[in-house]
């Protein structure tokens, strides 16, 4: 009886082989899934907070997808505490990012307790430049995500 199992255990081995193989060449053909790999973005990672003397260290890693370089990214951005109120509005300056590079950048806050920070909402992008960079493209194509216990928003 085991002998007559291995044949079919094979046959329905290779049937599932061969409906993974055609769905991941459906995948690879189906343009609206080569688009969506191909959607632009400007991806900002809280990675990390570092409290300092005197200030709290965040630490974002960004990477730029716009499909040019940016010559200059500065955002308006609001402090919460994670009681939701507001701390501070102030300027972050993520300075040049060149096209499909990561960067990190860090900013010292003076005066802000790392423990208390509950969201960093980017307001608006006060400055979005490089030669091919539509009005707006930073904010549209903003994707925000947190490795800390801090929220994201945009």
């Amino acid at each position: 009886m085991q002998a007559r199992l291995i044949p079919a255990t094979l046959t329905l081995l290779a049937a599932t082989v061969s409906v993974a193989a055609a769905q991941e060449t459906a995948a690879d053909a189906d343009p609206a899934m080569q688009a969506a790999d191909a959607t632009p973005a400007l991806s900002v990672e809280l990675n990390a907070m570092t409290p300092t003397e005197g200030a709290c260290r965040l630490t974002f890693l960004v990477e730029n997808r716009l499909g040019a370089d940016l010559d200059k990214a500065v955002f308006e951005t609001v402090l919460l505490t994670d009681e939701g109120i507001v701390d501070r509005l102030t300027l972050f300056d993520f300075r040049d990012l060149p096209q499909d590079r990561r960067r990190v950048r860090q900013f010292d806050l003076p005066n802000l307790d790392c423990g208390g920070l509950g969201q960093v909402l980017f307001n608006a992008a006060d400055s979005c430049d490089g030669a091919g960079i539509a009005p707006g493209a930073c904010m549209d194509a903003l994707d925000l995500s947190s490795r800390t216990d801090v929220e994201m928003a945009g």
